[in-house]
């Protein structure tokens, strides 16, 4: 099937032959759908604490000394979806009727609130134009194009990281400078270090670091702090061989064969990479003006004290275990332990008689990277939610699950699907190091019948493509995981520009 020119492809990738047969495999054999057993909820499977509560996990987690913590920020989606339907609009052969479309009225009729307006005031006036005129003049295309192409400001192709979403009285910020000044409110440590780490795409690393250079001194002096910011890009090694129809690797023109990059599910690699005691993960655009950012400061370092707390209870368990072999009432509190906090249960209930077997399956529970995630209450939102799932062993544990995992022609999958009543927002709290303070190997913790196969196209042709297991949901699907109710003040993603006019965003 490969040649020594296809092989020499493969091996500058870093792609293994495992690695690439198994992706085969997986073309040839088709993907088993999850198996939910009940969606999560408040009191199964979600918690749900109080003021009370959650002023202990605040405070558990402001005095638990100068531990590493790091937030992970995956940056490196293209805006180019956000802009979609001015892109539309652009390429539309009647501009008079879709000049009417409801989207179109409400952009155009709000342009000055939007915190890219003088950016793009001062682009059109550096061409020698106004931009105050055209607006009435209804040159809306002529505006889309110094807006979205490399006419003008070249918002299409930038990143959302790089993109101007909110005004503030003497300047505008993106999404990448307000996680650094939200992650100084929460991932602080004692010795007045924020340390952030951002994946981002390639071609965008050096406009990430010229703007980092810019705002760093003003940023440190500022807060007192020493900003630690580093970036990776999703590594070729991480690229999925594409198929045919006949499940054949596809070739370009020129014989050579088409890869594709594997999804942010890839980017467990780039987590992986991270050292530290609490990691910190939330998506790129899911950030509001510093005045609004307070439920979101809160909440984070509650689940960071939910975090600890679960960890020191986990931590115990492992370090009994590993003094001999607990008495078989202790394994029972044990296992009631693991079930009803850890939300884990295995397929067959243990023998407690057999002691040896029951700290060898405890220990293999037990002994997982950990994670705390934020949910939020389902209010139609697209994505994963919250769920009881089986894994391929029989056990069943709490899974953030994506509507793509789920066989929808099974009716009572379906159902299962359609009841769930909260929404995961990408708001996680990590602990990837074990109890001897050694850190975890993340890949071993990927569910790999996870992924999904999806049908795209190149030069006319159909191609099948491997979206590698999600990087919340299938690669840590064999975490320990628990769910914590956080408020929808906390979730405000941009998904079109229009967004950027919610209350929240101005």
């Amino acid at each position: 099937m490969f040649s020594d020119k296809d092989i020499r492809q493969i091996q500058e990738k870093g792609i293994s032959d495992e690695q690439l047969q198994w992706q085969l495999s997986v073309f040839r054999k088709g993907i088993a759908p999850m198996k939910l057993n009940r969606p999560a909820s408040i009191g199964d499977g979600i918690i749900c604490p109080d003021n009370k509560e959650i002023d202990r996990y605040i405070s558990d987690f402001d005095s638990a000394g100068n531990i590493q913590k790091i937030k992970f920020v995956p940056a490196s989606g293209a805006a180019s979806r956000m802009f979609k339907a001015l892109f539309e609009f652009m390429d539309s052969a009647d501009e008079q009727t879709d000049s009417e479309n409801e989207f179109i009225i409400t952009f155009f009729g709000n342009l000055r609130k939007f915190a890219f307006y003088s950016a793009l005031e001062r682009k059109i006036r550096d061409k020698g134009e106004s931009l105050n005129g055209l607006p009435d003049e209804k040159k809306y295309k002529k505006i889309l194009e110094y807006l979205l192409t490399e006419k003008g400001l070249n918002y299409g192709n930038l990143p959302k990281g790089l993109l101007q979403f909110h005004h503030y009285e003497r300047d505008s910020r993106t999404p990448f400078e307000e996680h650094i000044r939200e992650a100084v409110q929460y991932a602080k440590t004692q010795d007045g270090k924020v340390t952030l780490h951002f994946t981002v795409s390639p071609e965008h690393l050096e406009e990430f670091r010229k703007l980092l250079h810019t705002i760093r001194p003003v940023y440190e002096q500022k807060n007192g702090i020493v900003l630690d910011v580093s970036f990776s890009v999703q590594k070729p090694s991480t690229d999925t061989i594409a198929v045919d129809s006949d499940n054949q690797p596809f070739r370009e023109n020129d014989g050579s064969i088409v890869f594709r990059p594997g999804g942010h599910g890839a980017l467990i690699d780039n987590l992986n990479e991270l050292d530290a005691d609490i990691i910190f993960i939330k998506n790129i655009d899911n950030v509001v003006p510093e005045k609004l950012n307070s439920p979101t400061i809160r909440y984070k370092k509650a689940l960071a004290g939910i975090l600890l707390e679960t960890q020191k209870k986990v931590f115990k368990l492992l370090n009994e275990l590993d003094a001999g072999i607990p008495p078989e009432k202790r394994l029972q509190e044990m296992y009631k332990l693991i079930t009803g906090i850890l939300y884990y249960i295995p397929a067959s209930k243990p023998v407690f008689t057999d002691a040896k077997a029951c700290v060898q399956k405890f220990r293999e529970i037990l002994n997982r990277p950990i994670r705390v995630c934020g949910v939020v209450k389902n209010l139609g939102e697209p994505g994963g939610g919250p769920f009881w799932a089986h894994n391929s062993k029989g056990d069943l544990s709490l899974q953030i699950v994506e509507s793509s995992q789920v066989d929808h022609f099974d009716a009572k999958q379906a159902e299962i699907f359609k009841r769930s009543t909260h929404f995961n927002p990408v708001d996680l709290v990590c602990s990837t190091k074990n109890f001897r303070g050694e850190k975890f190997h993340l890949p071993d913790y990927i569910d790999r019948n996870t992924c999904f196969i999806s049908k795209k196209s190149k030069d006319g042709r159909d191609l099948k493509a491997l979206e590698l297991p999600g990087l919340w949901n299938g690669a840590m699907a064999d975490w320990l995981t628990l769910m914590v109710e956080v408020p929808m003040e906390t979730f405000n993603p941009v998904k079109t520009v229009n967004d950027l006019l919610r209350p929240q965003h101005q």
